[in-house]
C-alpha cells in the first residue's frame, strides 16, 4: 500500500510539473546559426583559382591536383623516411627532362609549379592574390567559376605583404565588393572560399578569432579558426555582409595542414598596397631610419609612462631622417603626425605607408615629458638580411656588490667619440639583479632613469640612493643597439 502511494504520489509530481517544463521550453530563445547559402551564390562568381607553371621544372607523373612535387617529396619523407622516387615523365627519355627526344632544340615543357587562390577587383580583369602563390611563375593561369581559363599578365608583386596583382584579358567580370577591416569584430561570422588541394570553390566559415596579431611580419593580421589549407592562400575572407576583409595568407601548423588557426592580410592594407602596384608596379614607403623595440609595462613603469605603449628606439642611423630630427635612443614614440602608435609593430606599418618626402611631426616620451620633434620621411631601401647575431659574452664571476649588481668604469673621450657618445660607462661586471635580467660585461649604460651617466661616479652615487621598492629604468646600448632595462634594486643589507 505504501509502494503504491509512493507511486501515485511520484507519477502526480511528474505531471504537475510538465507545465512547467513545457514553459520554460517554450521561454528559451531559439537560435538560429547563419546561412551561408545566398552569401555563396553572391561572392563565388568572384572567386578565382590560379595555376602557375614552370618550364623545365621537373615533375612527377599523376600527382592529384593542387599538389605539387615538394608536397609530394614530404609526404615521401615524413611517412616513408625516404627521398621522393624518380618517375619518367611519358614520351621524354630519363636524363633529357627539359627536352624531346625527338629535338634537342625545342623549348622545355611547362610543368605545374603550384595552385592558390584568387579574387576579382575589377569588371576589367584586375586580379588580387597572395606573392606567394605566383612566386617563380613563368605563367600563370586565372581559371573562373564558369571554366574560362585565362593566361594572366602580372602586374606587381610586394614580397612585404605578401600581395600581388595581376590582369587577365576579359570584360563584365564579377567583381568582388571591398569591404572595411577596420570594422572587423572579435566573433564575428567569416568565410574563405577557395582552392584547397587544388578543390575549386571550397567554402569553409568560422569565427574571427583575433585582430592586430603580430606574427613577425609586416602586417597585423586577422586571425580566424576558419579552415584554410594548402591552395587556399589568396583567397577572400568574407563577412556576413559579402564584403572582402582579408586575403587568406597564413596558417599555424606543424604538421603542413590546418590546426584550428588561420591568417589573413587585413583588406585595407591590401587595398593601398593593389592600388600602387596597379598604378606604377612597384610600392614606394617611408622611413626615418631608426631600429625599434618594445615597449613593457616594467619599462612604461620606470618610466612614468602612464601604460605600456609605443615603439621604443633601440638605435639611430646616422645621418639618416631621425638622426637629423633630434631623435635619440631611449625616446619612446607615441604618436607618428598625430597618429597614436599604441605596439611597436604600429610604427613601421604608420611610417611605411608615409609618402617620402613629407616631413611630420614626431611626438615622443623622453626623460618623463612629451616632446615634438618635425622629421622628413625618406624613401625606404630594399630589405636588407638579418645579420647573425653575436654570440654572448661569459658572465665574469667577479662579484659587483652595489645596489644593482653593477660595477662599471669611465669610457675614454677617444672611444666615445668612436660610439659616437655623448656620455655613459661600462659595465666591467655584473651580478645578482643585474646578471638575472641578461646585463653583460662591456654593456654601456647611458642613463639611469631620466639622468644621463656621464661617470663612474656619478653611476655609483645614484644607485646608491635608489629605492629598493621601486623599478628602475637603464638605458643600456649592446653592440648597436639600445634600449631601456628595467631592473629591481636588491634590498641593503640589515646591520650586524
Amino acid at each position: 500500500m505504501m509502494t503504491f502511494l509512493v507511486r501515485k504520489f511520484f507519477a502526480t509530481a511528474v505531471v504537475a510539473c510538465l507545465p512547467f517544463v513545457s514553459h520554460l521550453a517554450s521561454a528559451a530563445p531559439a537560435v538560429n546559426l547563419p546561412d551561408f547559402t545566398n552569401l555563396v551564390d553572391k561572392v563565388g562568381p568572384s572567386v578565382v583559382n590560379i595555376r602557375t607553371t614552370e618550364r623545365g621544372a621537373s615533375s612527377i607523373r599523376g600527382l592529384p591536383p593542387g599538389l605539387d612535387e615538394s608536397d609530394m617529396s614530404e609526404f615521401f619523407r615524413r611517412f616513408f623516411g625516404i627521398p621522393v622516387p624518380q618517375m619518367q615523365q611519358p614520351g621524354v627519355p630519363r636524363g633529357k627532362g627539359d627536352s624531346s627526344p625527338d629535338s634537342a632544340d625545342s623549348p622545355a615543357p611547362e610543368q605545374n609549379s603550384g595552385v592558390g587562390s584568387g579574387f576579382i577587383l575589377s569588371a576589367d580583369g584586375y586580379v588580387m592574390t597572395n606573392a606567394h602563390v605566383i612566386d617563380s611563375a613563368d605563367t600563370i593561369y586565372v581559371t573562373l567559376t564558369d571554366k574560362r581559363e585565362f593566361k594572366a599578365k602580372l602586374i606587381g608583386v610586394d614580397e612585404r605583404t605578401d600581395v600581388a596583382v595581376v590582369k587577365i584579358s576579359a570584360t563584365n567580370l564579377p567583381a568582388i565588393t571591398v569591404g572595411d577591416s577596420n570594422k572587423v569584430r572579435v566573433g564575428e561570422w567569416v568565410l574563405a572560399i577557395g582552392s584547397p588541394f587544388g578543390l575549386e570553390n571550397t567554402v569553409t566559415a568560422g569565427i574571427v578569432s583575433a585582430k592586430g596579431r603580430d606574427t613577425g611580419d609586416y602586417l597585423p593580421f586577422i586571425q580566424t579558426d576558419v579552415a584554410v589549407n594548402p591552395g587556399n592562400s589568396g583567397g577572400p575572407l568574407i563577412n556576413m555582409q559579402g564584403e572582402v576583409i582579408g586575403i587568406n595568407s597564413q596558417i599555424y601548423s606543424r604538421t603542413g595542414g590546418f590546426m584550428g588557426i588561420s591568417f589573413a592580410i587585413p583588406i585595407d592594407e591590401a587595398m593601398r598596397v593593389a592600388d600602387q602596384l596597379k598604378s606604377a608596379g612597384r610600392v614606394v614607403r617611408g622611413r626615418i631610419a631608426v631600429a625599434v623595440g618594445e615597449v613593457t609595462k616594467d619599462v612604461a613603469d620606470s618610466l612614468g609612462l602612464p601604460k605600456a605603449q609605443g615603439a621604443l628606439i633601440s638605435s639611430v642611423e646616422p645621418g639618416g631622417p631621425a638622426d637629423k630630427a633630434g631623435v635619440q635612443p631611449g625616446d619612446i614614440i607615441l604618436k607618428f603626425n598625430g597618429r597614436p602608435v599604441e605596439a611597436v609593430t604600429d610604427l613601421p606599418r604608420i611610417v611605411g605607408e608615409t609618402r617620402p618626402g613629407t616631413t611630420v611631426t614626431l611626438s615622443l616620451w623622453r626623460k618623463g615629458k612629451m616632446r615634438d620633434f618635425p622629421i622628413t620621411v625618406v624613401e625606404a631601401r630594399a630589405d636588407n638580411a638579418t645579420a647573425a647575431g653575436q654570440k654572448k659574452e661569459q658572465t665574469p664571476k667577479r662579484r659587483a656588490t652595489n645596489a644593482l649588481g653593477i660595477s662599471v668604469r669611465d669610457i675614454p673621450e677617444d672611444q666615445l667619440k668612436t660610439l659616437k657618445l655623448r656620455g655613459g660607462v661600462r659595465i666591467e661586471a655584473v651580478d645578482g639583479p643585474a646578471a638575472r635580467i641578461g646585463l653583460q660585461k662591456g654593456d654601456i649604460i647611458l642613463r639611469v632613469g631620466d639622468v644621463d651617466i656621464a661617470s663612474a661616479r656619478q653611476f655609483d652615487e645614484i644607485v646608491a640612493r635608489l629605492d629598493a621598492q621601486k623599478m628602475v629604468a637603464l638605458l643600456v646600448r649592446r653592440g648597436e643597439n639600445t634600449q631601456f632595462v628595467p631592473v629591481r634594486p636588491r634590498p641593503a643589507a640589515a646591520p650586524r
